[in-house]
Order: C-alpha cells, then structure tokens, then sequence
C-alpha cells in the first residue's frame, strides 16, 4: 500500500462566515509552552508503525485529558452560576460594621451559584428537589459567602443527621437506583423534616428555572456593631421577577426533553440583556426577642414569623454577565458560610454550625488545600498570612517572609480592632448530647403552611405527595401517615384516600 500524501493526511477545514472569529490568538503549545508542530498527528515509526513514547505533546495532551473531571460535589453537584453586583440601597450601618453594608449606593461584586441538592452534575435541573442559593461578596474585608437555599428552612437540625439524610436522597447502595423507601422511611422516623417535605411537595419544589424562585439564609446569623453588641437577622433574598413555578407534569417532561432548562434559561436571560435581580432584606430581633420566641429560632426546621418581626429592606442583588468559563468558573466555585467579614457572625444554629466546618473541608477535598487562591474564590485584596505550600499553590507562597508568628522579622500584624465576633453575649452548660424532642410545637408550622395554600395548592400538595409515598413500600406508607394527621387531619386523610385509590398496597 502507498500512504497518502500530507495534503491528503490533512485536509484544510472549509472555512464559513458564519463562525465567530477571533483571528489570530498566537502559536499552539504546549503546556509548558513549547510550540506544538503537529496537533492533527501523533508521531509514529514510519506509515504503519506504532505512535514513538517520544512524542511528548501526545502522552501529555491524553494524560491531561484522563485528569479533566475533578471529584463532582456530594450535594449541589449540578448548577449555574453568573456574576453581578449588590447594592445597599438602604441604611442598616446602625446595626453593623460590615463596610460592605456601610453605606445607600454602595456597590459589591459577587458571584452567585444556583443548583439543585441531591442530583449528580448530569441530573435534571427541573427535578423535584430544594435549590441550592449561595452568594459570593467579594468585599474590601475580603469574600462574605451568604449560603442558603430557596426555602426558608431545611429538613433536619442536628449536624450529625446530615449524611443520613443525604444517603436517602441519593442512590440504593444494592441497585444504585432511587428509592422511595428510603426517603420515605427517613421521613416517618424524622417527623421534624415535613415542614420541609410539603414545601418541597408543594409547587414552589419545582421552580421555573432559577431567576423565579426567592433565596434565603435559612439560619440565623448575627450583624454586630463596633461596640461587639448585635441583633439576629435572617436574609431573604426575593425575586423580582416574581415567582413561577412548574407543574409536576411540566418538569417531568423538561427532565427528559430539557435536563438543563433551568441552566439555559438563566444563561440565555443574562446574554440577552434581561438581568435578573433580587430584594435583599433581613428579618431583625435581639437575643432578649429570640429567647421569648415561642418556636427556636436556631432550630432550621422553624420559621420566624415575619408578622412578629417584618422584612427590612437592604438592597439589590444583580446578576449582569455570564460566566466566559464554566469549570474554571462554576465548577471550581466553592462557598462556605464559614466565610465571614467582620460584622457578621454565627449563631448557635447546630446545623450553621456543622456546616461551618463542613463546606471548607469538602472544598480542601475535592480542588484542594490552596482552592481559595483559585481566581473565582480568592478575595479581591490581597491575602496575608503564614500559610505555605500544598498542592497547586500559586503566586510566590509568601516569598521570603517567615512561615511562622510571632516572629522577629515583620509580616502582616494582628487586627485587635477587628470585630469577628459579638462581646455582648455568654455561652455555658453543661456538656452532653442535648436531644431535641419531638413535641407539638414541631407540627405548627406545617399545619399553618397547608391552611395557607389555596384549594388549588392543597390538591397540587396532596397529589404531589401522596404520588411520591404511592412508590414506597405499604409499610412505609403507614408510618408517615399518622404524622401527616398530626399535622392536620384533613390532609392526612386525602393523602390515605389516595393512597386506596392508586391500590398501592396500603
């Protein structure tokens, strides 16, 4: 056989009008910036000879491609994110020394990412499943991340039941395939998570895309002043787009004709000039109002009445320019509500205070002990500190400077003036496993949440849920039934009727 000749080895691309073109972008190379002779053929020992080990741009182009994928989040894993800025637009410096809340007309950058919990990176973005609401502020005392979802509370308040709870929300560990057993097991036994649950069941559990759904903290945090004292708040974050939602049979159909409708519209909005916005206000009361509440306001499975302590405007967060790369941008995002600016503080929240530990800690594992030198997560001042080394640490890793303090030979100084935390308040007791207990108190709040739904709701409600609980076993379904009674019993009943309806074997 006679090999082809090099013009018929490598044939020109036809070239369109129709392509973008961005000319001339300089010589290909390699990673290490060696110009590249050839990308089309790999060198070899002749015509027909095997490709030469020698041909160092072909074992590093592959082995950097065998390296693409980095470990996807456990939860959260599929999402969209865009850039924008926040804007105080109302004074509240009285109840804060936050600079980047220091003043009406002050403007922050952020980045905001959206996702859904329990699906993988691949999942349907318009699956029946809370969203994910994290807000990136990159202030001038460096990043303030604002973590939460779109709904105001969450399933569980310990830390120590999140990865049980997850584990339900994810695959059969036998056939790798969801199980409504397990959701639906957790639930019966976990009856605190049905507040939850019939927001989830509700139609604000599909929500049309991301731009028309509220975001909120979630938990309490605190704003503190100067002089160490401080109020709790808790932020919402509402769309001003006004919120819609999917049915139950229209997100079903977007999950296999669209998986990424919520994706594409929030891209295509923001390409296209139609900027997204939120209000942003806070719910405010003093540690003398929490603990005269009657329901715990560091417990997330409860709301706080917004008719005892109403929404105080503070700004306007804008969404305004896409990302120009996903992974480097999306993917490799990583928020923590452990990122704090002075002025802003925890509070008791058990699962604010799981989280504080946790979110770092799953970042450090899957981009690694340097992912905030990453660009999209490095604050916009500079960093100052003796931390060293670590895979993939960029810059000069502190230079010359001593890697320790205190030390004799200067560096970056203490702040004592720094307001980190509130001086106003104690913390004692005595140690041990301080169990909540399920009470009546813990059905109150769903009770109220399924007598606010309008006829129409209730049904949409009813159907949602009892279509979920029809796929699990009989005896799990007769264990969450007494709960759904608990909460009202009109409810609980139109659920059971269901149930005999469908022959699910109740």
């Amino acid at each position: 056989m006679i090999p082809p000749t090099n013009n018929q080895a490598n044939p020109k691309a036809a070239t369109s009008t129709d392509l973008p073109l961005n000319g001339n972008l300089g010589t290909l190379t390699t990673g290490s910036g060696n110009p590249v002779l050839s990308n089309q053929t790999s060198q070899t020992a002749g015509y027909y000879g095997p490709v030469l080990v020698q041909d160092f741009h072909h074992t590093d182009k592959l082995a950097r491609f065998d390296r693409e994928r980095i470990p996807e989040r456990v939860v959260h894993a599929k999402g969209a994110g865009a850039h924008g800025y926040f804007e105080v637009t109302k004074d509240i410096s009285h109840l804060t020394c936050a600079k980047f809340l220091s003043e009406v007309g002050k403007r922050t950058p952020i980045f905001t990412r959206f996702s859904t919990v329990g699906g993988e990176s691949g999942s349907a973005d318009t699956a029946r499943d809370p969203r994910g609401f994290a807000v990136k502020f990159y202030t001038e005392e460096g990043n303030w991340d604002m973590v939460g979802n779109n709904t105001p509370i969450f399933f569980i308040r310990d830390p120590l039941k999140f990865p049980d709870f997850i584990h339900t929300q994810k695959r059969d560990p036998r056939t790798h395939l969801k199980n409504p057993d397990m959701q639906w097991d957790f639930w019966s036994l976990v009856p605190e998570a049905l507040h939850q649950v019939m927001i989830l069941f509700s139609n604000r559990g599909t929500p049309d895309g991301f731009r028309h759904m509220h975001g909120y903290s979630s938990h309490t945090l605190k704003l503190v002043k100067a002089d160490g004292s401080f109020h709790y708040v808790r932020w919402h974050f509402r769309t001003d787009q006004g919120i819609k939602n999917l049915t139950a049979q229209k997100a079903a159909e977007l999950t296999g004709t669209n998986p990424d409708y919520a994706t594409q519209d929030l891209f295509e909005a923001i390409e296209r000039g139609d900027h997204p916005s939120w209000t942003v206000s806070i719910q405010i009361f003093t540690e003398e109002e929490a603990m005269k509440l009657k329901y715990n306001p560091f417990d997330v499975t409860k709301v706080v009445s917004q008719k005892d302590f109403p929404l105080h405007e503070v700004g306007r967060m804008v969404l305004d320019r896409n990302p120009e790369n996903y992974f480097a941008e999306v993917e490799q995002a990583a928020f923590s509500p452990s990122h704090m600016v002075p002025g802003i503080a925890p509070s008791p929240d058990r699962m604010l205070q799981g989280r504080l530990f946790s979110y770092p800690d799953t970042h450090r594992h899957r981009l690694g002990a340097n992912y905030l030198q990453l660009p999209i997560n490095s604050p916009r001042d500079s960093v100052r500190y003796q931390q060293r080394d670590g895979p993939m640490c960029f810059g000069t890793n502190g230079g010359r400077l001593p890697n320790y303090e205190p030390n004799s030979f200067g560096g970056p100084q203490e702040a004592p003036e720094t307001r980190e935390i509130d001086i106003k308040s104690s913390v004692e007791g005595i140690i041990g496993r301080h169990s909540y207990k399920l009470t009546d108190e813990d059905f109150d709040q769903p009770r109220a949440l399924y007598r606010l739904l309008d006829a129409k709701e209730q049904q949409d409600l009813v159907d949602n849920i009892a279509g979920s609980i029809a796929q699990a076993k009989p005896v799990f379904q007769r264990n969450i039934l007494p709960h759904l009674k608990r909460i009202d019993s009109e409810f609980g009943s139109r659920v059971e009727a269901f149930l005999k309806e469908q022959k699910s074997g109740l």
